[in-house]
């Protein structure tokens, strides 16, 4: 198991707390890691992202998109009254329920979603505030000396 200190990130900075929570949880070797379903994550613009869910077998109304505490959560729940009467030789398409759990970094919002050819895609855009983009700053020149002083 591996322990990073951050104690020197809360020494030298304020306000990075959620990017340490973020750190610790990317490096906690309790979770369980998950597999299903396959997930791609892609950048389509300089402020676009797009997050698709391979959901092969669910339906659009069996899925749900929820953004919740800087999270976008995905979960699928299959009607179990589907699946009855059918006798299966093989079953390897897995519908089984599942809940992803993706955090947003501060500024980053879901655009919208859609269900097309077995895929969920979410796509996300990230708008940054007037007051975070970068600005040009003039430098004040000094006043000129209006008269001298007699001494």
């Amino acid at each position: 198991m591996r322990n990073f200190d951050l104690t020197p990130l809360y020494r030298a900075s304020v306000g990075f707390d959620r990017i340490a929570d973020v750190l610790d949880r990317a490096l906690a070797s309790d979770l369980p890691q998950q597999g299903y379903p396959p997930y791609n994550i892609e950048k389509t613009g300089e402020n676009a992202y797009r997050i698709s869910i391979a959901v092969a077998g669910f339906s659009a109304d069996d899925l749900s998109v929820e953004v919740k505490e800087g999270a976008v959560i995905v979960s699928g729940r299959k009607q179990a009254d589907e699946d009855e009467g059918r006798n299966y030789l093989h079953r390897g398409i897995a519908t089984r329920a599942f809940e992803r759990k993706f955090t947003l970094a501060d500024h980053v919002r879901v655009e919208g979603a859609s269900h097309l050819d077995g895929m969920l895609h979410i796509d996300l855009v990230r708008e940054l505030p007037e007051a975070l983009k970068p600005r040009r700053i003039e430098i004040a020149k000094p006043a000129k000396a209006v008269g001298k002083l007699d001494a």
